[in-house]
């Protein structure tokens, strides 16, 4: 959403997303060098669809001549991606809740989370910009909810499980 062909005048929005992908892209080739077999084909099939996906939402936008229309299109398609991302560490909730532990709710990432989406939210405000303001406002929300949920839970007495918090998910 941030490239200068899609939304001029954000390449602000470029620059971090591209910063961030080379880190993200840097803990995946890392854990796939260690990962055992079954787990390294899984997320090398992952990667594979991430990088389709975006080369089929690069292509659409490519096609498309009418400069707003594109805006429109990957401005969704953003909005929809980053609330997902936003939302995803909530699924933890039942477990942490039904533990009364925060062992599988690390702090920092719901802290680095709720801080980025904020400062993404007020820069959004200051663009007039709701394709950065709505899903970043939406994961403010969601960070103040897992940072409180932090806070209450990490109160209790914490021991420290030997059992995954999901069942693997190749049952043979």
């Amino acid at each position: 959403y941030g490239m200068p062909l899609v939304s001029p005048g954000i390449i602000l929005i470029a620059s971090v997303n591209s910063i961030g992908s080379v880190f993200q892209l840097t803990y995946i080739i890392i854990f796939i060098t260690y990962a055992e077999k079954a787990n390294k084909v899984k997320m090398l099939g992952l990667l594979v669809g991430v990088f389709g996906t975006f080369g089929i939402i690069l292509y659409m936008s490519m096609i498309i001549y009418d400069p707003h229309v594109r805006q429109m299109l990957v401005g969704y398609l953003s909005s929809a991606s980053l609330v997902s991302m936003f939302a995803s560490p909530l699924f933890i909730i039942n477990l942490v809740i039904r533990t009364k532990s925060v062992e599988y709710m690390p702090f920092y990432l719901s802290l680095s989370t709720f801080l980025m989406s904020l400062s993404f939210f007020a820069f959004g405000i200051l663009k007039h910009d709701a394709f950065i303001y709505v899903p970043n406002g939406i994961g403010t929300v969601l960070g103040l909810a897992q940072l409180a949920l932090y806070t209450y839970y990490s109160r209790f007495p914490q021991e420290k499980s030997r059992q995954p918090p999901l069942l693997p998910s190749s049952t043979a």
